[in-house]
């Protein structure tokens, strides 16, 4: 049984007092400082306090809030995440996922395992160069091993290295995607027991030999030398040498990846 009663409630919301009343089970009833009042359901997740709002008390009774915050503590003893599951649930009424949206979602949950920012950097940066013009822009579901191959077979011999590594980043991505059951689980980019049936084995994909790097005491004389050029192409590669970016990197760069205020290049999921 609930803490507050309606008449109770009623007499809070005409009184305005700022704050929050406590009903039990993380039920509680807001008063803003114009003294608007809703309902918000508190729970703690991953070690956090979490708010979520439960709708206005205009539009929401004390029974129905009470029944709202019930359902959501179902979720979070199933170990799911109500918030999270509300944003997905909104996500799929409002259409088709596309593979962009879900790789912006993969990367977000997983930046902050991987070993460092380049690894981020060059993860946004295979998508956006191979994949984003092929796939981007399609519904997540709907993505075939015969768009794969589209990704895939015009690198695969000749830059097998970074062919690899994008596989098996949309791999990931679509088992995210299946997990979050945006997809069918069948994978059209597994490696095993299914794109190993329709590309060249990587171990015999003939070696590219990598143009020599030049010796670092010539830098500091061919930075000079470029510098005289006031070319787009002098500009680029200046750059490039600067920052120690990758060539796909600097062609594919956009202006809102450029912080000049605080001399920072940073690359975003959903860039």
């Amino acid at each position: 049984m609930g803490k507050l009663t309606t008449k109770g409630v009623q007499k809070l919301v005409r009184e305005s007092k700022p704050g929050m009343t406590n009903d039990g089970d993380g039920l509680y009833l807001k008063i803003g400082k114009g003294g608007g009042a809703s309902w918000i359901y508190r729970f703690r997740w991953a070690g956090k306090l979490r708010d979520m709002g439960l709708g206005s008390f205009a539009d929401t009774p004390l029974s129905e809030a009470r029944d709202l915050v019930s359902e959501q503590r179902k979720l979070v003893k199933q170990g799911i995440d109500p918030l999270a599951a509300r944003e997905q649930k909104t996500e799929i009424e409002a259409g088709p996922i596309t593979f962009t949206h879900c790789a912006a979602r993969y990367i977000q949950s997983h930046r902050s395992s991987w070993r460092n920012a380049k690894h981020a950097r060059q993860w946004v940066s295979t998508l956006k160069t191979y994949v984003r013009p092929v796939i981007g822009n399609l519904p997540v579901e709907e993505v075939t091993t015969q768009d794969i191959l589209k990704i895939l077979a015009p690198i695969w011999t000749v830059k097998n290295e970074t062919a690899k590594r994008v596989q098996g980043r949309i791999e990931n991505i679509l088992n995210f995607a299946a997990a979050h059951e945006y997809r069918d689980p069948v994978n059209p980019a597994r490696w095993r027991g299914h794109l190993d049936k329709l590309l060249a084995k990587p171990s015999r994909v003939q070696k590219v030999n990598h143009h020599p790097a030049m010796p670092y005491e010539q830098v500091a004389a061919f930075m000079d030398f470029i510098q005289r050029y006031n070319s787009m192409s002098s500009k680029a590669l200046q750059f490039l040498i600067l920052t120690a970016t990758r060539t796909s990197e600097v062609l594919n760069a956009e202006w809102h990846e450029i912080d000049l205020a605080k001399k920072l290049g940073g690359y975003q999921p959903n860039a």
